[in-house]
């Protein structure tokens, strides 16, 4: 059981977020090594013509209202999704260019949603992390402290053992996550880039 509490203690220490490490202190949640970006440019992904009202009007074209889910998910694969961006606006060439940007601007809102959608769920887990940190340590120092007794009840050193084992698990399972998602934010950006890419071909 104390290599298991010395286990304990180095992974709360290693793997919990701090604050004053934070790659931007406006951001201290964040736990990406990527910098946040709170919303995505619509500069930095659209060099065609000015949306005006499209961004309002997206919603009200029946058709468009129900592509924009599909080419955003991810579970559609993003060449997938490109065939589709060109079929669909080629069946419509006599109005190309308007359908052009009320589709763009379905797809700008609605990937901005799901990417700040992430952004905000990897600061939660991120806080829950901190604390599940640490809960580790002081249940670590607990154990350790049962283990110094003079007469070690053996039954609550095995007890809180196994809870630390669970955590320790739960803790490790997070970080993993973590990880994986910090990922996607990117993903999304590259997603919109390339079908906004398409969408303006198509429109020439």
């Amino acid at each position: 059981m104390r290599w298991l509490a010395a286990l304990c203690l180095l992974l709360a220490a290693a793997g919990s977020p701090d604050r004053s490490y934070a790659a931007d202190p406006r951001y201290p949640d964040w736990p990406c090594a990527q910098a946040k970006v709170p919303e995505i440019s619509l500069a930095a992904v659209w060099d065609g013509p000015s949306l005006d009202e499209a961004t309002a009007r997206w919603k009200d074209d029946a058709k468009i209202s129900v592509l924009v889910p599909r080419l955003a998910a991810r579970r559609t694969p993003l060449d997938q999704a490109e065939k589709m961006v060109t079929e669909f606006l080629q069946e419509t060439a006599a109005r190309k260019s308007e359908t052009g940007k009320l589709l763009f601007a379905g797809l700008f809102d609605t990937l901005n949603a799901q990417r700040s959608s992430v952004m905000n769920g990897l600061e939660r887990v991120t806080r829950k992390q901190r604390e599940a940190a640490e809960k580790i340590r002081d249940d670590t120092l607990a154990l350790q402290a049962l283990q110094d007794a003079a007469t070690p009840d053996q039954a609550k050193v095995d007890e809180l053992g196994n809870q630390l084992v669970w955590e320790t698990r739960i803790f490790e399972d997070r970080r993993r996550v973590i990880k994986f998602v910090c990922e996607v934010p990117t993903a999304i950006d590259q997603r919109l880039f390339a079908l906004g890419r398409v969408i303006r071909q198509e429109m020439e």
